[in-house]
Formats: C-alpha cells, sequence, structure tokens
C-alpha cells in the first residue's frame, strides 16, 4: 500500500487518503465528518453510481477529491490508502471484498452484507489474509453513555441478569416493512448487546403487541424482540417506529448486585409558565453524532498500521446470523434458535 503524502498544513503530518464509496446521505456526512471535525485525513477520491452525486459532495465538502468511474477503481488506486464503503447494501459485499483482497483498511457502514453466507465470505476473505482489515459501523460501541454503561455494570452490578430495552422512532416512510425493523433498527441493538455483556445469543422470539394507528399497512409496529445469550441473560427490547414523540433509545441492566441505565442524553431542563420540561432528540444523526465522530477517529488512527480495530467483520457476521433469527421468528411466531461456529482466533 502507498504511503500517504497528503501533508496536513496543521501538524506537518501525513495524511491518511480515504476514499469513499456511496456519496448518499451517510456517505456525505462521513466525508465531512473527515474533511471539517477529524484530525489525521483527507477524502481524496469518490464515487457514486449516480455521479452527480458525487460532484455535488465534492463541491461541498471535498474539493481535492478525485471522481472514480467505479467503487473497484477508487479502491485499487494507488492514491488511496483506505476506503469507506456507504454505499447500498446490496453493494458492500463486493466492495469489502475488493478492499481485503487489496490489502487495504476499510470502513463498511452496516450491514456488512445483506444475507449471512455473504458476511461468512468476508470473515473467511480476511482470515485468509491473516490480517484484520473490516471495521464495520457499529457506531453505539464509541458513545459515550454506552461505555459508562458498560464500565458500571463491570465495576458495581455483579452479574448481569436481565437487559430491558427500547428503540423508538418519531416515523418510518412507506417503503419501511416489518422486516426491516431487525434488518434496519435492532441491528444496533443486537452488536450492543453482544458487546455489553461479551456474550452470544442461543434463541429469539418476536412478540407483537396491539398495532399502533400510526403504522402503515405493510409494518407491524409495535414489537418486542426477546433473546436468551449463552450464559442465561434475558434480554427484551421494544421496537416502537411511529412513536411520535421523538427519537428515543433506551437501556437498563439489571445485575445481581444492583441496576443501571443508559444515561440520557445532554439537554437543557427548562422551568418556565408553571411547567418543568426537556427536549428530546428526534433525530438518530444527532443522538450518536458523537459517537459516529469516535469511531471514524479510530479507523484513521489505526489506518497507518495497516488493521483496523472497532466491530469486525466476525461482529458483522454474528449480527446477520442473529438478526435472521429474528425474522424468522417474525414470520413464524415461534423460538427460533440461534447456532454460531467457531470464531476464528483472529477474532479472539
Amino acid at each position: 500500500m502507498t504511503i500517504s503524502q497528503t501533508i496536513s498544513a496543521d501538524t506537518g503530518t501525513r495524511l491518511v487518503r480515504i476514499g469513499v464509496i456511496g456519496t448518499g446521505m451517510i456517505g456525505t456526512d462521513h466525508t465531512r465528518r473527515i474533511q471539517e471535525v477529524l484530525t489525521g485525513a483527507e477524502v481524496v477520491g469518490l464515487y457514486d453510481y449516480a455521479p452527480a452525486n458525487a460532484e455535488k459532495l465534492k463541491g461541498a465538502h471535498a474539493p481535492n477529491a478525485q471522481i472514480f468511474d467505479s467503487g473497484e477503481a477508487l479502491i485499487a488506486s494507488d492514491d488511496i490508502d483506505a476506503v469507506l464503503v456507504c454505499s447500498t447494501g446490496s453493494t458492500h459485499e463486493q466492495y469489502v471484498l475488493a478492499a481485503i483482497a487489496a490489502g487495504k483498511p476499510v470502513f463498511c457502514e452496516k450491514p456488512l452484507a445483506t444475507t449471512a453466507e455473504a458476511a461468512k465470505g468476508i470473515v473467511d476473505a480476511e482470515v485468509k489474509g491473516g490480517k484484520r482489515l473490516v471495521q464495520v459501523g457499529f457506531m453505539r460501541r464509541f458513545d459515550q453513555g454506552y461505555n459508562m454503561l458498560k464500565r458500571t455494570m463491570e465495576e458495581g452490578l455483579g452479574e448481569p441478569l436481565m437487559i430491558h430495552s427500547c428503540h423508538r422512532n418519531p416515523a418510518v416512510p412507506e417503503q419501511y416493512v416489518t422486516p426491516m425493523a431487525i434488518h434496519d433498527t435492532f441491528i444496533h441493538e443486537i452488536d450492543t448487546f453482544r458487546w455489553l455483556l461479551d456474550d452470544d445469543f442461543v434463541s429469539a422470539q418476536v412478540i407483537f403487541p396491539r398495532k399502533t394507528k400510526h403504522a402503515h399497512a405493510k409494518v407491524a409496529d409495535p414489537q418486542i424482540v426477546l433473546l436468551e445469550t449463552s450464559k442465561g441473560v434475558r434480554i427484551d427490547c421494544e421496537i416502537f417506529v411511529n412513536c411520535r414523540y421523538g427519537y428515543d433509545i433506551q437501556c437498563q441492566i439489571v445485575g445481581e448486585e444492583g441496576v443501571a441505565n443508559l444515561p440520557e442524553p445532554m439537554a437543557i431542563a427548562t422551568r418556565k409558565e408553571a411547567r418543568l420540561g426537556q427536549s428530546i432528540l428526534t433525530d438518530w444523526k444527532d443522538r450518536f453524532k458523537s459517537a459516529f465522530d469516535a469511531e471514524l477517529q479510530d479507523f484513521v488512527d489505526r489506518v497507518p498500521g495497516g488493521t483496523t480495530g472497532g466491530p469486525s467483520a466476525w461482529d458483522g457476521y454474528v449480527a446477520a446470523i442473529s438478526s435472521d433469527a429474528c425474522v424468522e421468528a417474525q414470520e413464524t411466531g415461534k423460538i427460533v434458535d440461534i447456532s454460531l461456529p467457531a470464531r476464528p482466533a483472529l477474532y479472539d
């Protein structure tokens, strides 16, 4: 891999040269983040299946970026040190595999792949290469509140027994259908619970309460996911994507010695007109803004060493297996067993 020769005007150090594949909402936001918030990197390459989108992003945030004719050409370029895959989920597999073959660190937004089989192929390719090159965009591991919750659990709650949680969203569009509550929404909880507990799931069940009048015809909302881990921890998570009042993430861990709750996002409390009030966020990008910053900074910082940290390809693969089991539980109404293969030593 060519060593970057782009020099920071502020520090005199070489900048990691990033290529971004997919210039939609998240690709645009990550490009802005690298260019304007983070340190140590510059976006020098862009690709989107709609060239006009890449041109728009270049003009707005990445004036020095080259626009490539394909994602594969961007990955193969000697002018690119590392890759961000922010394109449509169905394309993630091909681009991540190409980055692994090129020996370049790659940050892939979730999902790692659209099927568990495809995710397993990525794991196999990375294991064959003998080095971690893939980081998956499960940003909650970098959220300050979740890290506080994990430390509190490990230091003062005794063994965890139960987790009660919820994932609420104000509304979803017509194209959001019932399985997306798992693959697009609950997928973050799947990874977060595994990380919090250092444990894997053995079964999943989905229960459907009374449907809200605010849900359109193609989505069952709300729903409750029940998980059991290999150590016997029981988890319940309410998914309510038409709650109307705001974007609300809750997580409570019940341990043998106490209970701990995920802290609320910082907000100003007001006393006015005989009311005590506090605003509730309505956008997931605002709720996890700092976590997005931290995960990408971690990725950038590791690129000069030729490797990655954070959520791995294995984590993405396990999330795919677990989410598929949850969708099966949605469709059948049954408790579905979750079975995982042995974890390769690369991910120990």
